[in-house]
């Protein structure tokens, strides 16, 4: 296992991305149509497309709708193609329009929506290929998806899993097939391997995956100045709430935003919308909630009417435990003291359940799945997740400290649950089966779902 962290100089370093793949995939489709890249702010868009225009481009042109607002005219003529160049180049003659050569880039989309009418257009010309994107474009998506519907792409991105962490610190995808291998085959991994991936694996929950702060880690080779960089990109999030949301809600919002990190440190971590401000109603702070989950910067867990299949539409949507969408951020969102404690003696202290909790929720959002959990009324029956294969039910337990698994072998074995056979633990002991329960370690969980396409469960 190769680790590459220190070597040279890497302050141009380019973190190599998932998206990387989906482009070059992209450009390879002859009937291609315009792409919409979005997701929350920071999480590597910009300098993803960039990487990939300069490789693949003799001529890019870039126009940034929050940095350029001169540039919200250039529709003042319609939308057709030849109007929208005509009015860029006589505002930069410089720029250079080389039919099938050239990627026109359209940044900050949720700044100038508009553009996106335009797409229909660009796609029956065929000479220029198109990108957009956007942050918080949840937000504005509805107006987008109504002025392009049939006529575009789209790509969400997130903060880098761990699988991308992996190779940002010198890993390799023959690593990564390796630890799918042990899943795959129940066989534990060797005491080097537990050490040296329980050790990334910590370091990725410190830091996140927001690629500011996992460049920085990779330069400096420590954490300095990484917790100043979260603390900054949590401030630009707080920004950009105060920016986009409208009115009242922009004060709803930064509460609900705020109050995440306490809520998750309870042992009941349904988030009780009573404890955000006084007198509260949920009626009030949904739309807020919702807002937030289109914004990218929130993963919303949904409680299960009942553990049977099929999932959607199965929930209480007045029930729910949010998540951070990465869990650096969540990290910086604690108090002081917890932070010298979870740094200096990687104690995770009153959090611990929380941060597994929802490392786990964004590991499984960011390879696909939706998040749900249940709770029995007047029952300890409690299960952090659910995932699903063709036919069965899987429920999945995230351990914080040792212990039996007592909800997890209730679901198994009771009557009750037709579409349960078996259950999934994640702890941070090595892989193992019994009764039906099988065991991997926290940092297996990004491959969740390539496991369970392979197993048999």
């Amino acid at each position: 296992m190769k680790n590459l962290k220190g070597a040279g100089d890497m302050s141009d370093i380019y973190l190599k991305r998932k998206i990387d793949d989906y482009l070059e995939n992209w450009k390879k489709n002859t009937e291609r149509k315009p792409l919409i890249v979005k997701g929350a702010r920071q999480t590597g868009k910009t300098e993803s497309i960039r990487h990939f225009a300069n490789a693949n481009y003799e001529s890019i042109i870039e126009i940034n709708f929050a940095e350029e607002p001169k540039y919200r005219t250039i529709v003042e003529n319609g939308y057709r193609p030849m109007d929208i160049i005509k009015n860029i180049s006589r505002m930069d003659p410089s720029k250079k329009f080389l039919a099938g050569k050239t990627l026109i880039f359209f940044d900050e989309l949720q700044d100038f929506p508009d553009i996106a009418t335009s797409l229909k257009f660009f796609k029956a010309d065929g000479r220029f290929d198109v990108i957009c994107s956007g942050s918080l474009l949840g937000i504005h998506y509805k107006k987008i998806e109504s002025n392009s519907v049939g006529y575009k792409s789209d790509y969400e991105m997130c903060s880098m899993d761990f699988e991308e962490f992996l190779w940002a610190n010198g890993y390799g995808d023959a690593v990564v097939q390796d630890i799918l291998g042990h899943m795959v085959r129940l066989e534990p991994f060797n005491a080097t391997d537990m050490s040296v991936f329980n050790h990334l694996f910590l370091d990725f929950c410190i830091l996140g995956g927001m690629p500011a702060v996992v460049r920085e880690y990779i330069q400096k080779g420590t954490f300095e100045g990484t917790l100043e960089t979260q603390r900054q990109l949590i401030e630009d999030y707080k920004e950009d709430i105060r920016k986009y949301a409208d009115g009242m809600d922009q004060t709803r919002i930064l509460n609900v935003f705020n109050q995440i990190p306490a809520q998750l440190a309870k042992d009941n971590k349904k988030f009780q919308i009573s404890k955000v401000a006084r007198d509260a109603r949920f009626k009030d702070y949904r739309g807020c909630i919702e807002w937030l989950m289109d914004a990218g910067v929130i993963n919303i867990c949904y409680c299960l009417n009942f553990p049977e299949l099929p999932l959607k539409g199965n929930t209480d949507e007045s029930k729910f435990k949010l998540y951070f969408f990465d869990t650096g951020l969540l990290v910086a969102m604690l108090d002081d003291e917890a932070q010298e404690d979870l740094r200096a003696n990687k104690n995770l202290g009153v959090y611990k359940g929380a941060l597994y909790e929802n490392i786990v929720g964004e590991a499984f959002t960011k390879c696909g799945y939706g998040l749900y959990y249940y709770k029995r009324d007047n029952s300890t029956l409690e299960e952090d997740f659910f995932v699903r294969t063709r036919q069965s039910l899987i429920p999945v337990e995230v351990k914080a400290t040792k212990g039996t698994a007592k909800s997890l072998r209730t679901l198994i074995k009771s009557e009750h649950y037709s579409d349960i056979k078996c259950g999934i633990k994640l702890t941070a002991g090595n892989i193992g089966e019994s009764d039906g329960i099988y065991t991997f370690p926290y940092f297996c969980a990004f491959l969740m779902k390539r496991y369970l396409g392979q197993s048999d469960l």
